[in-house]
Parts: structure tokens; C-alpha cells; sequence
């Protein structure tokens, strides 16, 4: 990671966090978040989408590698989602963080 504002973004992203770097006109990119959304919805995930095209930073570290998703802090899909693996994932996600705040009160409350 570098010190670039979109890699401190994702840094501290939550669980259900997701992240889709992507372009205008890009047809995988269309097929992926039309994949994703019913899944945003089932898992009231928050999406954030950037353009690549935005950010020259962005352009070359992705390029044509489009879309990328990132669930919270760890990228989870290239390219193309596979949308039973996308919500394994986000379930996994989800159950992590239910244990990382139930850790968090046992030890207050130790």
C-alpha cells in the first residue's frame, strides 16, 4: 500500500464495505455491479464506486483490469464475479465482524 488517499480509504474500510474501481463504457463493469446489487441489498452492504479514469494513480495501477471489487480491506473479484463465491464472501465478511465486536466487549468487559 502506498500512502495514495484511495489505499488509506480502503485501509479503513469496514467489513461490509465494497469497493468497485471501474470505468464509464465498460461492459464487464456493468455485468459485475448488475451481479453484485441484489447481493448489496441481501447483505446491506455499502457500495462505493470510483472511476478509475478520475485518477491517474488509479488508471495505472488498474488499466484494463476492470472491475475490481474489494470487500472491506481485501479484494475480492477481477474482471468477472462469481456471485456464489461474491457472497460467501460477504457472508464471511459479515460473520468477521460480528466477532471481531464481540471480541471487543469481552475484553472492556474483562
Amino acid at each position: 500500500m502506498t500512502d495514495h488517499p484511495e489505499d488509506l480509504l480502503l485501509s479503513s474500510a469496514r467489513a461490509l464495505d465494497v469497493t468497485f474501481y471501474s470505468r464509464p463504457g465498460c461492459h464487464l463493469c456493468e455485468a459485475a455491479r448488475a451481479a453484485i446489487d441484489p447481493l448489496l441489498a441481501e447483505f446491506g452492504a455499502l457500495l462505493r464506486e470510483v472511476n478509475i479514469d478520475a485518477d491517474p494513480v488509479l488508471t495505472e495501477r488498474y488499466g484494463w483490469d476492470i472491475p475490481v471489487i474489494f470487500i472491506g480491506s481485501r479484494k475480492a473479484a477481477k474482471h468477472r464475479v462469481n456471485v456464489k463465491q461474491f457472497r460467501r464472501q460477504l457472508l464471511e465478511a459479515r460473520e468477521g465482524s460480528g466477532r471481531a465486536v464481540a471480541t471487543k466487549s469481552r475484553k472492556k468487559s474483562a
